[in-house]
């Protein structure tokens, strides 16, 4: 008797599909644990808001060890919160020892185009983003709710860095002129400073309490982008008490930026 070749293959799936279930049958299946997701009501933004935290390998409450922190603009679970976290992760090997193990705060998005700017009345920018204006009240939630949860619920080293990228660049660059002493360090990834015609270069920088480390980067991103994050720059190694770097990346784009510069300018800072 002939049996077709379609009809062998058939059998052979099978067969193997079949012993493959019933190998498995022992197998047990378990919850992957990186941290925890907190759900809180905000009373500085009347709103629901959620930060996803990721705990270094060996965190215990119960130990004597402490972590520094990284608040992740732009948190949430399908931005930059796991691949930042991986990051941290790896270089966090005591092989590596790029840096120290950190606690992963990932700031999770409602309306970034309102949080992450501050007001602007020229109809240019009204028309590009009608909704903006909210980040003095969203800097008060990191100063009054989000830190004050982490440090409470989590053993914290007193150590902070804040990363933003593009709108979340220009937040960052905003605290570090309007409110400095909330964060020690800050990773500023392509900024908007474009934003109200370019008008946060135009604050001084002051009112330091202690010294700021600093890591700006930009890609291939236009000629105003560029421009802009270079001023930034430039504008910090002018002032008395801040340690910064710049770090151009020819072959990334506004797309592309975040991991690689996050991946060379965490190191930097710490």
């Amino acid at each position: 008797m002939r049996v077709s070749l379609s009809l062998v293959v058939f059998i052979t799936f099978l067969t193997y599909n079949t012993t493959l279930a019933q190998s498995h049958k022992s197998f047990k299946s378990d919850s992957l644990v990186i941290g925890e997701t907190l759900q809180f009501m905000s009373e500085t933004l009347q709103q629901e808001r959620l930060l996803n935290v990721y705990l270094p390998l060996g965190y215990s409450p119960d130990s004597t060890n402490t972590y520094p922190v990284v608040y992740v603009l732009d948190g949430s679970m399908d931005e930059d919160f796991l691949h930042i976290a991986g990051i941290t992760q790896f270089s966090s090997f005591s092989w590596l020892n790029r840096m120290p193990p950190c606690i992963v705060v990932g700031i999770t998005n409602v309306n970034r185009y309102h949080d992450f700017t501050y007001p602007s009345k020229e109809a240019e920018f009204m028309e590009i983003n009608p909704d903006n204006g909210g980040s003095e009240k969203f800097i008060e939630f990191l100063s009054k709710e989000v830190k004050p949860l982490i440090e409470s619920r989590f053993k914290t080293s007193g150590s902070s860095t804040i990363i933003g990228q593009s709108l979340g660049g220009l937040l960052a660059a905003e605290i570090l002129f309007k409110s400095p002493d909330l964060f020690n360090q800050y990773l500023i990834v392509s900024p908007s400073l474009w934003w109200d015609n370019e008008s946060l270069l135009d604050l001084s920088l002051t009112n330091f309490t202690s010294n700021k480390r600093v890591y700006v980067a930009v890609g291939k991103e236009g000629r105003v982008m560029k421009r802009v994050a270079k001023s930034l720059y430039q504008k910090m190694r002018k002032t008395e008490g801040v340690e910064v770097s710049y770090e151009y990346f020819p072959h990334l784009n506004h797309a592309t930026i975040m991991h690689e510069a996050v991946y060379n300018g965490l190191p930097k800072l710490f």
